[in-house]
């Protein structure tokens, strides 16, 4: 047997049994998809199966609150993610009429859809031949076939897509496609993977030069920055606080948080009521503060690490817009702001 038999008729004893594998439905699998991006499999579950219940269909997604997606998203990160599946549902049902795109051409044009996601969604439920490459992909074929081309190059992204359109089963693309995805997310793991049971270890290139712990190769990652950020908690005598939904285009944009006041170095208890920043946020106002947590949270994401620090400032009234402490679970926040809300405990 050759590589892609082997694969498929692996794929057809070993396969997970997860409810998207059981339908066809673009709607559903586009879903999946999008979720499970950056994501595992345990993780991801729980938000597939909420999302498909509170929005059975395109239509119940486009006519959803942004708000609302974003709170059932919220915890999963990468929001641009959420807020993408909503635009595109709307354009789904507002330009086509509510039928879901059938062809790789027509999927990618979606938002937030790139050429993986268009190829799994065409393969699996039209049959097209398209060839996915995400990073089980990347690891297995440069395992089994010892290529050491970076994987986040601009030649190793071509190389991969061309190895795997080559080795695609064109009689049954989605089936494949799920095939190769799946050995190297259960067999072929990125960390010791059990080589003495796998299928392909007869031909495995890494297996027989003992590179397996070395590919696949990827470009060390940008450096990443560090943020001072102290959020400033306010609680007023009648029981309500501050939030500020965050406009600007980011990670978090369309959430909701404390005010926010980001430092270049670290503000102490000892400083903070004299800081520049802090004196020019209240003013003249009245206040008393407490530390939440004298050392820093660390939120990491992939590009920066957020030294993060929650004040508790206390405050007779709150001047604009306020929300009740009974509200504050109600919005979608970053998972950084729901924890921090969950311990706190609001005092109703």
């Amino acid at each position: 047997m050759n590589f892609t038999t082997i694969l498929t008729y692996w794929y057809s004893v070993n396969k997970r049994d997860l409810p998207w594998r059981s339908t066809k439905n673009p709607y559903h699998i586009w879903l999946s998809e999008i979720i499970m991006q950056q994501t595992q499999i345990k993780q991801g579950l729980p938000y597939y199966e909420a999302f498909v219940t509170s929005f059975p269909s395109v239509f119940d997604l486009a006519n959803a609150n942004e708000q609302d997606v974003l709170k059932l998203w919220q915890g999963l990160g990468y929001y641009s993610r959420a807020r993408n599946l909503h635009a595109s549902a709307k354009y789904i049902c507002n330009e086509l009429q509510g039928v879901f795109p059938t062809t790789y051409n027509d999927i990618i044009k979606l938002k937030g859809v790139g050429d993986y996601t268009a190829s799994a969604i065409s393969s699996i439920c039209f049959n097209e031949a398209h060839a996915v490459v995400d990073g089980n992909v990347y690891r297995v074929l440069s395992r089994f076939f010892g290529i050491s081309t970076p994987i986040n190059s601009t030649p190793g992204i071509k190389e991969f897509k061309a190895l795997a359109t080559k080795l695609l089963d064109t009689n049954n693309p989605g089936d494949y496609n799920q095939a190769l995805m799946e050995f190297g997310a259960i067999q072929c793991k990125p960390k010791n993977p059990n080589c003495d049971v796998c299928p392909l270890n007869a031909s495995c290139v890494a297996v027989q030069k003992k590179q397996v712990d070395l590919l696949p190769v990827k470009l060390k990652k940008t450096k990443v920055t560090k943020k001072h950020f102290n959020f400033l908690v306010l609680i007023s005598e009648d029981k309500k606080t501050l939030f500020e939904k965050r406009t600007s285009k980011g990670i978090w944009q369309n959430l909701y948080q404390f005010p926010l006041i980001e430092s270049d170095t670290e503000i102490t208890a000892a400083n903070f009521e004299n800081h520049a920043l802090i004196k020019a946020y209240f003013k003249t106002e009245d206040f008393t503060f407490s530390i939440f947590n004298p050392e820093p949270i660390v939120h990491k994401l992939s590009h920066q690490h957020l030294y993060t620090k929650f004040w508790i400032i206390e405050v007779k009234t709150i001047n604009g817009d306020s929300v009740p402490f009974s509200e504050v679970k109600t919005y979608p926040t970053p998972i950084l702001i729901s924890n921090f809300i969950t311990t706190f405990n609001f005092p109703f």
